[in-house]
C-alpha cells in the first residue's frame, strides 16, 4: 500500500475534473477496486452482493457505482492489474493476511456483542480480491469495453511506466508508490467525492532538490511495501540524510543502519518489470449485456446498480464525447 508518510514530501495540488476532459488514466486496478469493495461491504447488506451459491461479488456493485465518475467527465480509465508478486513483497503480503485474520476475529466478537456498526467496519477490512472477484471484474469491464492491461508485476509500476512513456496522460492511485516509480503525474482521490488531486513528480524533485534515485532512497529509508524503514527516520529526516550524504548507502552508514536487499529494492523502483501496453480507447459499452451479467448471472438486485448504469448511458450519449461510438 506504499508509505503514506510520503505525502509530507509530495508536490500535490487539487485539480478540477473539468481540466481532465479528454484525458486517459492508467488506474492501479487492485487499489481502486479494493477501495470500492470495502466501501460496498461496509455500507451494503451482504444479502445484496452474495449469490445463492454463497459467492460474494460486492466488486460488481462498486464497479457500476465507480465508473460513471470517469465517463461523466470524458476521462478514459485503463485498468492495470497486478501480475506476479515479487519475492521482496512476501513479508508485506503475510502482514496483510495477519491483519485480515485479526479483523475477522474482532468482527465475530462485535457481531456476537450486538455491535452491528463495528462489525461492518471490521468486515470491510477483511476483504480480499478473490479469484471470483478477479474474474467477474475483468468480465464486466470487458462488457463495458473498458481497457484492461495485465502488468507483468506491480500494477503501480506499470501505470507509472504508461504515464512516463506518454501512453496515458496520468497514472491513477490512492497510494504514493507511483511517485517512487517515476509517474510524471498521478491522480489521487478518484474513489472519493469531489475533485481529485494531482501529484507531480518533477515538482517534488525540484522542491526537495533531489534526483529520482535520491527520492527512491528517501522512500526506502522511510519504509516501503518491500522493506521496513530505519527506526526514527521519517520523510524530512530521510531527505536531510540523503542530501547530506548523497545516497542510500552513505545515509545508512551514517546512521549505522542496515536495510536488507536495499540494492534490489532500489532497482525495483528505478527499473521495474513493465511492458509496453497497447489498448483501444474508443469505448463502445454493451450496456444491456452488462446489466444482464450483473443482475441475472450474479444476482445483484437491479435497484442497487440501475442508477449507475443510467449514468453511464447518459454519459455515452452526450454530444461532447465524440470519441465514444
Amino acid at each position: 500500500m506504499g508509505n503514506a508518510d510520503l505525502r509530507q514530501l509530495a508536490a500535490i495540488e487539487p485539480i478540477a475534473f473539468s481540466e481532465l476532459a479528454g484525458a486517459t488514466v492508467a488506474i492501479d486496478a487492485h487499489n481502486w477496486l479494493y477501495r470500492y469493495l470495502t466501501t460496498t461491504v461496509k455500507w451494503t447488506s451482504d444479502a445484496v452482493y452474495t449469490t445463492t451459491a454463497g459467492e460474494e461479488v460486492a466488486n460488481l456493485v462498486g464497479i457500476v457505482q465507480g465508473l460513471p465518475k470517469f465517463f461523466e467527465h470524458d476521462v478514459t480509465p485503463v485498468f492495470v492489474f497486478d501480475g506476479g508478486v515479487t519475492d521482496l513483497k512476501t513479508n508485506e503480503v503475510e502482514r496483510r493476511r495477519e491483519q485480515r485474520e485479526q479483523a475477522e476475529e474482532r468482527a465475530v466478537e462485535a457481531r456476537e456483542a450486538g455491535d452491528a456498526i463495528e462489525a461492518a467496519r471490521l468486515e470491510a477490512r477483511t476483504q480480499r480480491l478473490t479469484d471470483t472477484i478477479h474474474e467477474t471484474t475483468r468480465e464486466l469491464l470487458g462488457l463495458l469495453d473498458v481497457p484492461v492491461v495485465e502488468a507483468p508485476a506491480e500494477g503501480e509500476a506499470q501505470a507509472a511506466h504508461m504515464a512516463r512513456s506518454g501512453t496515458v496522460d496520468y497514472a491513477g492511485s490512492e497510494d504514493y508508490d507511483t511517485l517512487l516509480f517515476g509517474a510524471p503525474r498521478t491522480l489521487r482521490g478518484l474513489t472519493s467525492k469531489g475533485d481529485p488531486e494531482c501529484m507531480e513528480f518533477e515538482a517534488t524533485l525540484t522542491e526537495h532538490d533531489l534526483t529520482w534515485e535520491q527520492l527512491v532512497d528517501v522512500g526506502i529509508l522511510c519504509g516501503t511495501d518491500f522493506n521496513e524503514g530505519v527506526s526514527g527516520v521519517g520523510p524530512k529526516t530521510a531527505v536531510k540524510l540523503v542530501r547530506e550524504h548523497g545516497d542510500l548507502w552513505a545515509a545508512l552508514e551514517a546512521e549505522d543502519a542496515y536495510i536488507e536487499n536495499g540494492d534490489l529494492i532500489r532497482e525495483l523502483f528505478l527499473n521495474p518489470d513493465v511492458t509496453d501496453a497497447k489498448f483501444d480507447t474508443d469505448i463502445d459499452p454493451d450496456l444491456d449485456a452488462a446489466r444482464e451479467y450483473v443482475t441475472d448471472e450474479w444476482e445483484i438486485p437491479e435497484s442497487e446498480i440501475e442508477r449507475g448504469f443510467e449514468r453511464i448511458e447518459e454519459s455515452v450519449v452526450q454530444s461532447g464525447l465524440d470519441r465514444w461510438t
